[in-house]
């Protein structure tokens, strides 16, 4: 029987820790390739590099790095370095820190492993819920287990999971979750160059979150529990469909569709 083909990438680049814990988790289970950026790429979001080349790097057998975004390394894996012989599954991960809420918009963790789903490919994205300490040691654990149940059942295309994972000591479980809602707050701080020119940082650090059952934040923050939140790629508003389909555009006639 071959091997299934796992696909491992993440947004805090080729050797970040995370990454290679997530490497180690994984290989007993298939073969593994490794397409990660080369650099670190947190918060870029979904984005693709259109607009320059891209330098694909050997680092060895099945391992290579990508000068773009955690979505360009699953582009590239999927359309060049494995076109033909798609991967079973792609794992994202393990991230330096929470993808939690409203983060999965701004992750480039959850990035690579959407990028792949849209392809086809179902996808995981694994973060460790920690701003300090990045012990990976649990968390790689419940990925391998993960992943060795997935790769029995797979998921649907077109689906990923988004797993969020508690920092200290054993996870004692989980929980099917659905995204919750947290702050960081809204910070810009304004500063001044030595030429005498403003520039501002942005991004707070005051965190809060909605205690409310059944979200991925108090899934892990309060319960001390695993999150896994499945996440499709139609983010359409179903049940505001009528609402807006109720509305009026003065001088224009809304046609049936």
């Amino acid at each position: 029987m071959t091997a299934p083909r796992i696909l491992v990438s993440n947004d805090d680049g080729f050797h970040a820790p995370g990454l290679q814990a997530l490497v180690e988790a994984v290989s007993p289970l298939g073969e593994v390739w490794v397409v990660a950026p080369e650099h670190e790429q947190s918060a870029t979001s979904h984005s693709l590099s259109l607009h320059r080349p891209l330098r694909i790097r050997e680092r060895g057998e099945r391992r290579f790095s990508v000068d773009g975004t955690p979505a360009d390394c699953s582009y590239v894996a999927l359309n060049h370095l494995m076109k033909g012989n798609w991967p079973t599954l792609t794992v994202s991960g393990i991230n330096h820190g929470p993808n939690l809420a409203d983060d999965v918009i701004y992750s480039g963790t959850v990035a690579a492993a959407m990028e792949a789903a849209i392809l086809g490919v179902p996808a995981v994205a694994f973060s460790l819920v920690s701003r300090r300490h990045f012990d990976f040691t649990h968390a790689a654990v419940f990925a391998r287990a993960l992943v060795q149940s997935l790769l029995a059942r797979p998921l649907p295309a077109r689906l990923l999971l988004n797993v969020n994972l508690p920092a200290y000591g054993p996870i004692a479980g989980y929980q099917v979750t659905r995204l919750g809602r947290h702050s960081y707050g809204a910070d810009v701080i304004e500063k001044e160059d030595p030429r005498g020119r403003k520039y501002y940082w942005i991004g707070g650090t005051d965190y809060a979150h909605e205690k409310e059952a059944g979200t991925d934040v108090t899934c892990v923050h309060d319960l001390r529990l695993a999150s896994v939140t499945p996440i499709g790629i139609d983010v359409t508003q179903h049940a505001q469909l009528p609402l807006v389909a109720g509305w009026e555009i003065p001088g224009f006639e809304r046609k049936p569709g």
